[in-house]
């Protein structure tokens, strides 16, 4: 139960299950249990709640338990070990796991493949990620399987931002309406994004607007403490452009972190910005006060100035 509840609960984004496979990872590995290395990458999950450090050991352990085994994990959740390494702004260590974990299988599985270009992209390595892209919406569509599919579109999605913007578009458009009709929150959060950093830079403001919304909500209601802070980080970069300072500034302070500088590099450029247009004093003190609020008052603040910021482009004065 706390294997596969947990692989239910990570695509709905109900993370109670985490807890469940951390207490038993002790046990089923006292005993060498088949499920074990399921169980690791159920409890990588941990990072959503801010757990990092642990998150990264339990993807180290992991790995070890999968290359002792030699098992193939369903649906290729393999993959899944290594998105703690995101959290602590590592991409190319998920890309790594990736690489380790199709030779180890000696198949091109979907989810695996679709992690790999997602990491390749992050990490800044376009032209790779582009190159391993190739083929892989075609392959995700023989599965059958909507979270592959979904998955899938996202990455290219991404490794296409900049090359294909309009194919990008396209792709994640497809993917969000795929995860919301499969119920697949987890999958619908990063679409939702993906779809929102490119509507920011071509123009489309007020749906950037309505995609960042649904995924700080879907990670707010999910306790997600971690992830949160890459729709927020875009926010406040889409702010800087907009000519939003204070709340951009604000708004960074929350969202800062490694993770959130490695999803979107656009933040690092907006703050230098943010610097140069406010002055450092200025800038330090609405960045200290973003920081110090709760994440519930950072997502009360960024619905308030969303709102004001849509009636301001709707009714422009």
């Amino acid at each position: 139960m706390a294997a596969y509840v947990g692989l239910l609960g990570v695509g709905v984004q109900t993370y109670e299950p985490i807890a469940w496979a951390e207490e038993l990872i002790e046990p089923a590995g006292a005993v060498d249990h088949p499920r074990l290395a399921f169980l690791y990458v159920v409890a990588s999950w941990c990072f959503t709640t801010g757990r990092i450090e642990a998150a990264v050991g339990y993807s180290d352990a992991g790995q070890i338990v999968l290359g002792r085994s030699g098992e193939a994990l369903p649906y290729g959740i393999e993959a899944w070990l290594g998105l703690a390494y995101l959290g602590i702004g590592q991409p190319e260590r998920l890309a790594e796991l990736c690489r380790a974990q199709l030779a180890r299988r000696r198949d091109t599985h979907v989810l695996i493949r679709s992690w790999l270009v997602y990491a390749l992209a992050v990490a800044g390595s376009g032209g790779e990620a582009m190159d391993s892209a190739d083929g892989l919406i075609e392959a995700a569509e023989a599965t059958g399987n909507p979270l592959l599919l979904a998955w899938a579109l996202g990455a290219y999605g991404l490794a296409f931002r900049e090359a294909d913007p309009v194919g990008a578009l396209n792709a994640l458009g497809r993917g969000l309406v795929i995860a919301q009709d499969s119920g697949n929150r987890a999958n619908e959060s990063v679409l939702a994004h993906g779809l929102a950093l490119l509507e920011a830079e071509h123009g489309g403001t007020v749906s950037a607007f309505d995609h960042l919304t649904l995924a700080i909500r879907n990670y707010h209601n999910a306790g997600d403490t971690t992830s949160i802070h890459i729709p927020l980080a875009s926010l406040a970069a889409l702010f800087d452009r907009l000519g939003r300072y204070e709340p951009a500034a604000t708004i960074a302070g929350f969202a800062l972190s490694p993770f959130s500088a490695t999803a979107v590099p656009e933040i690092s450029t907006a703050i230098a910005h943010l610097r140069d247009v406010l002055g450092n004093p200025a800038y330090e003190s609405l960045a200290r006060k973003g920081e110090t609020m709760t994440t519930a008052e950072m997502v009360t603040y960024a619905y308030d100035q969303i709102d004001q910021a849509r009636t301001e482009l709707e009714h422009p004065s």
